[in-house]
């Protein structure tokens, strides 16, 4: 089969290889994938940022396709059936926290940037019918993240205003699109005009462009604060976040792109009695609220583009440049 792996003395540390079909184990079963999904984890391990990389292994976390094979009987009623790849390993039973074996598909172990993925029979779930190939495969680990962080952490209620701050990436575009669904009042922000414009037709009230230094004055005029921030920057901007957010409401954030903040503005959290929150990926319980809200609403993600395998360095280099307006698939 082909498949993407991780090769760091190569210019561009990633390469189209032949390697050999997975055989399944017990617990396992083979899906033949129909599209997959980059997330800037994969990009992230390209650039060297991630631990335990090994080269050789196939990149990819979200994956759709058809179970081709199975490890035992027991998992015979799959044979043929479309399905979706929960790339979220050894959870454990706690639903607060990760087990400390908690890993994520794609890396240390292959993924599913490839024609066929083993993976553990349970992480398997029925493809929604709504949803095209490239939409099934864009789901999995934005639309779980987005979800534990919205919807377990950030306890999001019907007529709160939420804010989803960087419109454009998997998360925010899920963490936007379910918190509409579920009836709050959304705002975005971000710095591309198109971007903001493709928000505003999802159904969002405002963007505001955090490059912008009045933009923390013109949320608080046109909405006196959020009850809710969902963010994945951290950084100093965090700052900002403070400042827009109601007394008594919550900042969640699932990632830090722009690394830790110099400074935290101690005095108007506790005075606000401000509740900010750490939030990655999600449980299996997450898993199941995710897809039943998927499922229940209809939701469509978006896909910015697709791309062969052949061409998989145009498709991280699209991820790398921050071009990107919804999920980047690639399909064999």
């Amino acid at each position: 089969m082909k498949g993407i792996v991780l090769s760091r003395a190569l210019e561009d540390k990633i390469q189209l290889s032949d390697l050999p079909l997975p055989e399944p184990k017990m617990d396992e079963v083979i899906v033949r994938i129909k599209a997959a999904a980059l997330n800037h984890r994969d990009e992230w391990s390209r650039k060297g940022l991630y631990p335990n990389l090994k080269d050789g292994i196939v990149l990819g976390s979200d994956g759709a396709g058809i179970v081709e094979t199975v490890g035992s009987d027991e998992f015979s009623h799959w044979l043929g059936k479309e399905v979706i790849i929960n790339p979220a390993l050894h959870w454990g039973a706690n639903q607060l926290v990760q087990s400390r074996n908690f890993e994520i598909l794609g890396m240390p172990r292959n993924g599913t940037l490839a024609e066929y993925v083993a993976v553990p029979a349970d992480r398997i779930h029925s493809k929604p019918s709504h949803l095209t190939w490239e939409e099934a495969a864009a789901l999995p680990l934005a639309g779980l993240t987005a979800f534990r962080a919205l919807v377990y952490q950030g306890q999001v209620k019907s007529g709160e205003k939420v804010l989803v701050t960087g419109i454009g990436g998997g998360v925010a575009q899920f963490a936007a699109q379910f918190a509409l669904a579920l009836g709050a009042e959304v705002y975005v922000s971000s710095s591309k005009e198109e971007k903001s414009q493709k928000a505003l037709s999802l159904g969002v009230k405002a963007s505001f462009n955090y490059t912008s230094e009045a933009w923390v004055q013109e949320a608080l005029d046109q909405t006196g604060g959020f009850d809710l921030i969902i963010d994945g920057a951290a950084g100093d901007p965090l700052n900002q976040l403070i400042s827009v957010t109601k007394p008594g409401g919550r900042i969640v954030f699932y990632g830090a792109t722009m690394g830790n903040p110099g400074k935290l503005e101690a005095r108007k959290i506790f005075w606000n009695q401000l509740k900010i929150m750490g939030s990655t990926m999600g449980s299996d319980r997450d898993f199941d609220g995710m897809m039943e809200l998927v499922e229940k609403y209809q939701i469509h993600p978006l896909v910015d583009g697709v791309f062969p395998l052949e061409k998989a360095v145009e498709a991280f280099d699209r991820m790398k440049k921050g071009l990107q307006l919804g999920k980047i698939v690639l399909t064999p």
